[in-house]
């Protein structure tokens, strides 16, 4: 094959993908540029697809499900969340508690319209860790990290030497390699903050999951089912599971503990909207284009 030949090949396997889907009950977008990117968005995909069957409580077949049902399960990456989930409700004080399984349920089911009430009850019970098994006395709670770890896992699947990308779920974003903007929760399409930051990026807040007034949001130490504010977004240097988790804890507190919480914390920053108001860590300015 002549240089010209090889030169051409060369090019035919680069290329500039953008795969749009749903995962997680919201729209997954992987963009990759480079070496066989197809082929590397597409695994990206099916990776992010098989994790959605594994961890998704609301399908009975997935293993948090089982775990739920049986009080105990095998599986790597079940064993992986509810390590670390364990871990932030210790740094958290019990604000961050995957235990709150039957919660999530009600609240989840009463938001997607399939049940007309609420009967949320906060319990608290054993867990369990012993290398890939999980054992349980009550249902768990893994949603507040499972999209941040799926992020995390379908990124490291898709780039690659001669290849970069990143991948975004619903506000959670691996490390971005362009602007991205942060979506106003009045839904104004003019963005609250541009931000250019090699940090994974995660937003929570009442506003993208709602109905009468209740959200997805809850803080198990005073029983408080709701977000406290209209957005939150932080930037983490860790993963984007850690983004997740710390997006969540915020949201569900007041400003003030919010806020302390979040400049506290080793490699964050959040940006919050309270009652109309935008207020920042110290650090957050530096990730703003």
């Amino acid at each position: 094959m002549s240089l010209a030949d090889t030169l051409t090949a060369a090019r035919t396997r680069l290329g500039d993908v953008r795969l749009e889907f749903r995962c997680c009950d919201t729209d997954f977008v992987i963009r990759m540029t480079g070496y066989r990117a197809d082929v590397a968005a597409e695994l990206a995909r099916e990776t992010a697809l098989s994790l959605e069957a594994e961890l998704d409580a609301f399908d009975p077949e997935s293993a948090v499900a089982r775990l739920n049902r049986t009080g105990r399960v095998e599986n790597e990456h079940v064993a992986r969340l509810v390590r670390r989930g364990l871990e932030y409700g210790k740094h958290t004080d019990g604000i961050f508690d995957i235990r709150q399984g039957a919660v999530e349920h009600d609240l989840k089911a009463y938001l997607r319209g399939d049940r007309e009430s609420i009967s949320a009850t906060f319990k608290t019970g054993s867990v369990r860790v012993d290398g890939n098994r999980v054992v349980t006395e009550t249902e768990l709670d893994l949603n507040g990290l499972a999209k941040g770890y799926i992020v995390d896992r379908v990124a490291a699947a898709a780039v690659g030497p001669g290849r970069r990308g990143f991948v975004s779920g619903g506000g959670d974003m691996s490390p971005p390699t362009g602007l991205v903007a942060v979506e106003s929760p009045y839904g104004d399409s003019r963005p609250l903050k541009v931000l250019e930051t090699d940090w994974n990026v995660a937003t929570s807040g009442g506003y993208r999951r709602e109905r009468d007034g209740v959200d997805h949001v809850y803080d198990p130490t005073t029983e408080r089912l709701g977000a406290r504010h209209e957005s939150v977004t932080v930037v983490a240097q860790h993963d984007c599971m850690e983004a997740d988790a710390l997006a969540t804890t915020l949201a569900a507190l007041p400003l003030s503990d919010a806020l302390e919480r979040a400049a506290a914390w080793p490699g964050l920053e959040a940006f919050i909207v309270h009652d109309g108001v935008f207020r920042t860590t110290e650090g957050f300015d530096e990730h703003v284009a």
